[in-house]
């Protein structure tokens, strides 16, 4: 209506424009992944590893750290928990931008969808960083900023299609009900 051709002329007059998320595929070879079981989410020794340790190993995945914990590195001695597999190829998507709510479920049932042939992975992940410098964190609270602004999610679906759901937030956040 009227009030959208306002807006519009707005936008345009102001130079303001719409933005599409970046997109960005990369293939990870030879990678060493926890070994989870859907059931157990402490983990069991020599068995599977817990939500925790999963947690902490796709942080140092996302932000491509090293898993070798050679001594000679001086950024990361981390390494992937115990038991481990090593993939001999994994893919990693990242869209950054603005994603609305719609396509994040739209990814996740397309990401269910891929266990529905038969496939070698065991698992896969959907992870979910809100802006750290965004008004809201979780519905209609506001966002408190300390120093790091943590405000995430993680889902990992299992191939017999159950899942965790992992959530962080500040400290100045409470976590949603």
């Amino acid at each position: 209506g009227a009030e959208g051709s306002t807006l519009m002329s707005y936008f345009s007059k102001n130079q303001i424009q719409a933005l599409k998320p970046k997109i960005t595929f990369s293939t990870l070879r030879d990678l060493q992944c926890p070994v989870l079981q859907s059931n157990e989410l402490q983990g069991k020794p020599e068995e599977s590893c817990s939500t925790e340790e999963l947690f902490e190993w796709l942080g140092a995945v996302l932000n491509q750290v090293s898993l070798d914990n050679k001594s000679s590195s001086f950024l990361s001695t981390y390494c992937c928990p115990q038991p481990n597999t090593v993939v001999e190829k994994a893919f990693l998507c990242t869209i950054t931008g603005f994603i609305i709510p719609e396509t994040i479920i739209q990814l996740l049932e397309q990401l269910c969808c891929y266990f529905g042939e038969p496939k070698l992975a065991c698992w896969l992940t959907l992870t979910v960083h809100g802006f750290a410098d965004s008004p809201v964190s979780w519905r209609e609270s506001e966002h408190g900023f300390h120093k790091g602004g943590e405000n995430l999610y993680n889902f990992v679906i299992f191939r017999n299609l159950d899942y965790w759901l992992q959530m962080a937030v500040g400290t100045n956040d409470d976590c949603p009900p």
